[in-house]
């Protein structure tokens, strides 16, 4: 009988309250803070501002990659799964850093990177070394379509046309072995063959390992890639593309349900504690979604999905944005609330290391509407159905960074791209900068903005890119004790998910769904119930709801908002960039 077969109600539900009612907080290391001067964030670091996290009330910290790798792609490219990279510290303080957010009260999750390694991880060496090594079947290796008697076969002899996400084929030929292995990503992460039981295995010892040294859980990056079309087949070619598009072969391939449910009962099942599995699904459905989050077949706690950080995006390229339309956003996150209100469990996210500035892409980051967009963000975010995840620097109201050569950039997808379109596509530079302005990954990976100082506090050397000039106002020093501050709004969002049920594990209701400035929705729960507007424009807004509302919200009580107080302003009515949630009502007449 085959994983997919196994009867249901056999596999190990996992306890979920805990998590639901949780909120996580990631931080990308190299920005957070540094302590020893060398430009680059540190554990260290991490260690001297947990009071400050646990101020602000999180429940989990989520580690971007600290494991020891030659930052080919800023640590996504690991070389030893079970050591820390020395340019961020040793075993010992990361056993601190847990020790301390245990005794804070919270919870640590680390980066998984499973689907590849780096190229000098001795996994791919051993593979690379010799055709009949036996890790050689570790990666994945195809001849060339048309062998060719020259060192390097001519473009076109890949063993398909798949594109690599950081530009150019996806493919690199080995001079060693006159072979070719796949790397969705860079030619430094060739991807590993988890059709091969040895690979598996490996990765789930290794996560037992670090489970056994007291982390929490993991967030598994690109984990829908680890089963692909064992046939390669090739993709199709879009507009403007020189390799084809092989998402439909490599994303969630004939045996993914069946690697989650292996990894969760060798990993995870039998084990005690609040454990958090998180997957990062790139393409993944709210159908595929049901089944990968619910408990009764064991795979993952929640997914990452990404349809609302496409929808500026012109067919999904991230390089030609487009204006964002707030239907289309309450449309694509109201089918995801539909979607998984029975079974299943979602993410929360308006930002990460991979995604523009939130308030630069969904609010206003102009000086006039900076903070109250900031707070509109995180009231709308926080109060959806799902686990919320807050990136650093957002709880400050971060903005995108105005990079202005490519040389001030330091992401390889980036660069990739820079090149291939500036050498291969026609395009000038200008054109080229402009388009990667507004939702590079460089935007999210400025320092951390700790006070007003040179280099914004975050190191007293030469940062590895460059601080944002803003950070002389937005910082946390201005903010940690300000009661009006960005970050307290955030630490009054996070209090409300903790105190009420109803935010956890209330009903979601969309409201005016064709509203192209209001986002409005209810949430209820044994009685209570809250609604949530917001006004994503700078303009002011009066709110009419439906006539089949149930309660008089004119007469509602103020929860929350991030205007000051003021009695005599109408419910109902939102000024620019307004949040409001409400509780109750008194019911109307006709009722």
């Amino acid at each position: 009988m085959t994983v997919e077969q196994s009867p249901t109600e056999t596999l190990q539900a996992p306890a979920r309250d805990w998590f639901q009612r949780a909120v996580v907080y990631q931080i990308y290391p190299r920005s957070f803070a540094d302590s020893n001067g060398d430009g680059v964030g540190d554990l260290r670091g991490i260690i001297s501002k947990l009071d400050y996290l646990h101020k602000l009330g999180v429940d989990v910290v989520w580690l971007s990659p600290i494991y020891t790798s030659p930052q080919d792609d800023n640590g996504y490219d690991i070389s030893d799964y079970r050591d820390v990279d020395p340019l961020f510290g040793t075993l010992e303080e990361l056993r601190e850093l847990t020790d301390g957010l245990h005794a804070r009260g919270m919870k640590l999750v680390m980066d998984l990177v499973v689907n590849h390694t780096s190229d000098e991880h001795p996994w791919f060496i051993e593979s690379r070394s010799s055709k009949d090594n036996p890790k050689r079947d570790w990666y994945w290796w195809r001849q060339p379509r048309e062998p060719d008697a020259g060192a390097s076969p001519r473009r076109g002899a890949e063993p398909n046309n798949w594109g690599s996400a950081f530009s150019g084929p996806a493919w690199e030929f080995d001079q060693a072995t006159g072979e070719y292995y796949l790397h969705i990503f860079s030619k430094k992460q060739p991807d590993l063959n988890w059709e091969n039981p040895e690979v598996r295995a490996a990765v789930y010892e290794m996560m037992n390992w670090w489970l056994d040294r007291g982390v929490d859980g993991f967030r598994m990056d690109v984990i829908n890639f680890i089963s692909k079309d064992t046939s390669l087949p090739d993709g199709p070619i879009a507009d403007g593309k020189l390799f084809g598009d092989g998402t439909p072969f490599y994303i969630d391939g004939p045996r993914m349900h069946e690697f989650l449910q292996e990894m969760h009962r060798e990993v995870f099942a039998g084990r005690t504690g609040e454990l958090l599995t998180v997957g990062e699904m790139p393409g993944v459905t709210v159908e595929d979604a049901v089944l990968f989050t619910d408990p009764a077949r064991a795979e993952v706690d929640m997914v990452f999905q990404f349809e609302h950080v496409a929808l500026d995006q012109e067919n999904g390229d991230k390089w030609r944005p487009k204006k964002l339309q707030l239907t289309e956003l309450k449309e694509t996150l109201g089918r995801w609330q539909e979607g998984l209100a029975e079974t299943g469990w979602n993410s929360l996210y308006w930002g990460n290391h991979d995604q523009a500035r939130a308030v630069s892409r969904f609010g206003d980051d102009s000086p006039q509407y900076r903070e109250l967009s900031a707070k509109m963000l995180a009231g709308i975010l926080h109060l959806h159905r799902g686990t919320p995840y807050v990136y650093q620097g957002e709880e400050l109201g971060m903005t995108n960074m105005s990079f202005g050569a490519i040389s001030d950039y330091r992401d390889i997808e980036v660069l990739n791209h820079h090149r291939e379109a500036t050498a291969h596509l026609g395009h000038t530079d200008a054109e080229v900068l402009a388009a990667l302005a507004p939702l590079n990954r460089d935007n999210a990976r400025t320092p951390v903005q700790w006070d007003a100082s040179r280099h914004a506090g975050f190191t007293t050397g030469a940062p590895w890119i460059a601080v944002n000039p803003n950070a002389n106002h937005i910082n946390a020093a201005a903010q940690v004790d300000d009661p009006d501050s960005v970050y307290s709004f955030y630490r009054q969002v996070i209090a409300l998910r903790h105190a009420e049920p109803v935010v956890s594990h209330g009903d979601f209701t969309m409201l005016l769904p064709d509203d192209p400035h209001v986002y409005a929705f209810t949430r209820a729960l044994a009685g209570t119930t809250l609604l949530v507007l917001g006004n994503f424009s700078g303009t002011q807004q009066d709110v009419t709801l439906d006539g089949d509302a149930l309660v008089d919200w004119g007469s509602a009580e103020l929860v929350l908002g991030n205007y000051p107080a003021d009695s005599g302003a109408p419910r109902l009515h939102l000024r620019p960039w307004e949040l409001k949630v409400l509780r109750g009502g008194v019911a109307r007449p006709d009722r």
